[in-house]
């Protein structure tokens, strides 16, 4: 009797392995779960999409910077509102709105010749070749950023911007106010935040 079970126990076994490799065990798709930050990113995102429509070619994917962050922190967020998905990337803010140079932006400034960060909300435009090499053009669309234009504040990528600075002195450098990424990074705005769509800079305090 103990002999029969276990020939059949072993029979069952083997049974069941060869069907698990012919047949193996589905695996559910991996699920995008946005935390409390990204929820808010995104929700910002269709806020000022609905806000500034009119002046967009493109609202699939909205850049929103919260300068409320220090440098060393990924703090601009590439919210995607068609997967509601949020990657985010470093980006440097400009020296006037940091004279310490502490990695923590002070103060927003609208102001020709100011070398500071301006809040509110950017359309992108198109790509040229600059100091930095290939960069975006913005469009300011807020009051306190109507000056973008002939300030020269655009979307560049830039060494000081790039991961090694934080290693070296735990801070990115600082820009003349234009958004500066790491040059790995610009490829991500270069693709996907450019031609027509929108970016919104604040202190939103995002965490």
């Amino acid at each position: 009797m103990t002999d029969g079970v276990n020939r059949r126990t072993v029979m069952t076994g083997l049974a069941a392995s060869a069907a698990a490799a012919v047949f193996p065990p589905r695996v559910a798709a991996a699920t995008y779960y946005p935390n409390e930050q990204h929820r808010e990113v995104l929700r910002i995102a269709a806020e000022q999409v609905e806000k500034h429509r009119a002046s967009l070619w493109r609202t699939d994917i909205v850049g929103i910077a919260d300068f409320a962050l220090p440098s060393s922190l990924p703090r601009f967020h590439f919210a995607n509102l068609e997967r509601g998905e949020v990657r985010s990337f470093l980006v440097a803010h400009g020296r006037g709105s940091d004279p310490e140079h502490d990695g923590f932006l002070k103060t927003f400034s609208n102001d020709v010749g100011s070398l500071a960060t301006s809040r509110g909300a950017y359309v992108t435009y198109e790509w040229y070749k600059g100091k930095y090499g290939t960069s975006i053009r913005l469009g300011g669309l807020s009051p306190e950023n109507s000056n973008v234009l002939d300030r020269a504040i655009v979307l560049h990528p830039a060494w000081y911007a790039n991961p090694d600075m934080l290693e070296k002195w735990g801070k990115l450098g600082r820009s003349d106010g234009c958004f500066a990424m790491s040059e790995a990074d610009f490829n991500e705005a270069l693709w996907h935040l450019s031609g027509g769509r929108l970016i919104y800079a604040d202190r939103l305090g995002l965490g």
